[in-house]
């Protein structure tokens, strides 16, 4: 049996053992209280700022309420894509190995879009809506499949840090610190799958690269990084939480040392993985 069909097998023996019917994993109450917490103080995009510094407790924990819901929709919308990308895939003539794990893949995002969806539009009643654009254009061999898995893999090693601190919060409001506990119980599974198929198909298809596309490759990599980081300082939620001036806010908390050293601390992990093995051959400045 080949590395990769042992660790397909695994996986899907995991997803089998830990099925759960996301309708009946939740006691959604009629309404929440804003005066708890609901992303852990140390999480809020402007957490170590001066602004932070200068609104009060109940502001603060007013403003975790709407990056909960900034950060929950942020799931939903790359679960959209990652569900989409993933159909796409499923039984593809170069997938067909790791096609039966897809199924389950695909399964546990639908179930996050759930309880992700069901507590925006419950408490928030919105989605914040994604601000990402793609535009078409021709890839070398290899390099779509590549790029899309490499994307998947960042935004949820970077999702999963926070859900492994907050699924274990008891500060945290409870609906919230069960969303964080279920939805890292599945990625767990799809960050050993999703680190296994990057680290293949650049070694596979990357070699046979021309110099221009593998420098695109990893310019577009951390173009990504960047503009997902950007979309934890989200200016409407600022403005939801009543506080001032909010893109002047964004820009501040974005080059504010305090949270630069957060994103470098939460990516790390994944830029090592990056570097190890060869993808990126730099640590941006994040």
């Amino acid at each position: 049996m080949s590395d990769m069909s042992a660790i397909v097998e695994k996986l899907c023996r995991a997803s089998e053992r830990e099925y759960y019917n996301p309708y009946e994993s939740f006691v959604w109450p009629e309404s929440l209280d804003m005066n708890e917490w609901y992303t852990s103080p140390q999480f809020i995009s402007i957490y170590g700022t001066p602004e932070y510094d200068a609104i009060s407790d109940g502001e603060r924990r007013r403003l975790s309420f709407f990056e909960a819901v900034n950060f929950f929709s942020l799931n939903i919308h790359g679960e959209k894509a990652l569900i989409e990308g993933l159909a796409k895939r499923l039984y593809a003539k170069d997938s067909r190995p790791v096609s039966a794990y897809l199924h389950h893949f695909l399964d546990e995002e639908n179930k996050h879009m759930i309880y992700f969806g069901g507590f925006c539009t419950r408490y928030a009643g919105k989605i914040y809506p994604d601000r990402k654009v793609v535009f078409d254009r021709e890839y070398a061999p290899g390099e779509e499949d590549f790029l899309f898995f490499a994307k998947v893999m960042i935004f949820e090693e970077i999702v999963d840090y926070y859900n492994v601190k907050m699924g274990v919060d008891e500060g945290l409001n409870a609906v919230t610190r069960q969303i964080n506990m279920l939805h890292h119980r599945d990625e767990a599974r799809h960050l050993v799958f999703g680190r296994k198929v990057v680290a293949d198909l650049f070694e596979k298809f990357s070699p046979n690269w021309s110099a221009e596309t593998l420098a695109g490759v990893r310019q577009y990599i951390e173009s990504y990084l960047l503009t997902t980081w950007k979309e934890y300082y989200n200016p409407p939620v600022y403005k939801d939480a009543g506080l001032k001036d909010a893109y002047e806010l964004q820009k501040s908390a974005m080059n504010h040392p305090s949270c630069r050293a957060h994103r470098a601390e939460v990516s790390k992990a994944c830029l090592k993985f990056l570097c190890d093995h060869g993808i990126l051959t730099s640590v941006p400045v994040l």
